[in-house]
């Protein structure tokens, strides 16, 4: 993946027809469904796709059954047919993942009972499994650690799970392969506008050059998440504050402590929010909170309260209690709510909106992992009309993303860490094969092999130890002392294909084992 060229063709194009800034999952998934649709597209990030909120999510494909308990029938309705979309048109990064909320009193029973029949019923033909109730035996038989003390039994349902962060790749290569150009490391630091004072491009920093570089467009898309005001304040400079952030923090424990393939929905927590347990690459993955955070940040880190509260929570549904010293990465994200006259994040709704500027800039905001494609086929309809751009219909609805397989193919990968490359992890292996030592693990206690660092820098855009050790791999956040202590060996491989020296290596290895530091909890 030579970036050189990446950026030699943007200065060469004229014209494009949309500009989007940002590359998490509302930017990839309004690339793909741009490009899906012909236009002349240019993406632009500003450190790195799916940096920020997008490779920090609880990991799951959802309907949301919190929001069912709220009453948002609708949003509902909508996350569980893009669940359903996104089950077909990914297969090697969306699993059916089986939940069980444990009933510790016997009225939970009809209660959960009847809600997630209602999920199922809402999901319709694209339901992944029906819910059902289970007695004690067949509950401790799912999830043998679960405390059985007072145990009634559980309602199993089903939701999706996911990798967000290579998803988020997933869409970057798919959006490439229709035409589109997505770069990263690419900061927009301001807006031109023409002699109407309409917005008609963007100015950006180039993080590997130091230059700055123009692009004309005839629309702009702000699609940046949290930094969504940020940038529409580059449009009006007293546009008010729409964004609302709110903290989650997950914690990743041994696999150990969620035996079994089955989930834990914890349905009450002190702050009554759902909490869940659920088994990710081969980890145990806990979370979330709820927090609100004044001010954006590419890099949150959670409290000291907010680790305690979920240690505390899955504790009193887990045989075996965890403590500080079993989490192996603790990470946070900030979730991109619209302000509303709500008193706490966890009331605010999970929809978005598509908001056009006095001078034509659209920005996406709020929505959530699941509703990406949706969220995208909208703002690129309302950017269409202010682009004045030819109209063309959306073609993601049934469009296979880069990698697909079916479930049953023989091909699929059956490694966790290899079946989120789909169709392409041959492509992964081969170079494993290619060089010295490519088959062999980067740490003990990760899955990854060196190989893949070599394809990610070849052909998945990493041009930092971050970008491959925490989102083309999730070594920081499966074991972030373990993702520190192969930085040097990943910035060695990286260095050999990017033609850079020694300084480079030690440079990035001691900003890497810096950013690590901050996933670490240290008494």
């Amino acid at each position: 993946m030579n970036r050189n060229n990446l950026v030699d063709q943007i200065q060469q194009t004229d014209l494009w027809d949309v500009i989007i800034i940002g590359g998490g999952a509302s930017g990839m998934g309004a690339a793909v469904d741009a490009a899906g649709r012909g236009y002349r597209t240019l993406l632009l990030e500003q450190v790195d796709f799916a940096k920020g909120t997008s490779s920090r999510s609880t990991k799951l494909v959802h309907g949301g059954v919190r929001y069912l308990q709220q009453g948002n029938i609708s949003l509902v309705r909508e996350a569980l047919y893009e669940r359903g979309l996104l089950y077909q048109n990914a297969p090697h990064l969306v699993t059916d993942l089986p939940f069980i909320v444990p009933r510790y009193s016997w009225w939970e029973g009809p209660f959960y009972g009847v809600g997630l029949k209602l999920y199922d019923l809402l999901a319709g033909r694209l339901n992944l499994a029906p819910s059902r109730t289970l007695n004690a035996e067949q509950t401790l038989q799912a999830i043998p650690n679960l405390e059985p003390d007072g145990l009634y039994g559980g309602t199993e349902y089903h939701d999706g799970q996911f990798d967000d962060s290579r998803m988020c790749l997933t869409l970057a290569r798919t959006a490439a392969d229709l035409g589109c150009v997505p770069l990263n490391h690419a900061r927009v630091i301001r807006l031109i506008r023409d002699s109407q004072d309409h917005v008609a491009g963007v100015c950006f920093h180039d993080a590997e050059t130091g230059k700055e570089h123009e692009a004309m467009g005839k629309v702009v898309v702000n699609a940046t998440g949290v930094f969504s005001d940020s940038v529409r304040r580059m449009d009006e400079a007293q546009a008010a504050p729409i964004i609302e952030p709110s903290r989650g923090v997950h914690l990743v424990l041994d696999r150990s402590f969620l035996k079994g393939d089955t989930a834990i929905m914890v349905p009450y927590t002190d702050d009554d929010r759902v909490l869940f347990v659920i088994p990710w690459h081969d980890h145990c993955l806990a979370g979330t909170t709820d927090e609100k955070t004044p001010h954006p940040q590419l890099e949150p880190r959670a409290t000291k309260e907010e680790v305690e509260f979920i240690l505390r929570n899955a504790a009193r549904y887990m045989a075996r209690d965890p403590k500080r010293s079993d989490v192996l990465s603790v990470f946070a994200g900030l979730r991109p709510l619209i302000k509303q006259d709500a008193t706490a994040t966890k009331n605010i709704s999970r929809e978005h909106e598509v908001i056009v500027s006095r001078g034509g800039l659209v920005s996406v905001v709020g929505g959530k992992w699941t509703t990406y494609r949706h969220m995208a086929e909208d703002v690129m309809n309302h950017a269409a009309d202010v682009g004045g751009l030819e109209r063309r219909n959306c073609i993601t609805e049934n469009l296979r993303l880069r990698g697909w397989l079916d479930r049953g193919d023989i091909n699929m990968p059956k490694e966790n860490w290899l079946r989120v490359y789909g169709a392409d992890a041959v492509e992964v292996t081969a170079v494993c094969d290619s060089i010295d030592g490519g088959h062999e693990r980067l740490h003990a206690n990760l899955p990854y092999l060196r190989g893949a660092v070599v394809y990610a820098v070849r052909f998945e855009y990493a041009r930092t130890v971050e970008d491959v050790l925490a989102r083309r791999t999730r070594a920081l956040l499966l074991d972030a002392e373990a993702a520190a202590e192969c930085a040097a060996d990943v910035a060695a491989l990286m260095a050999r294909e990017l033609q850079q020296d020694d300084r480079w290596i030690a440079d990035q290895s001691r900003q890497f084992r810096e950013l690590a530091s901050g996933y670490r909890l240290v008494d």
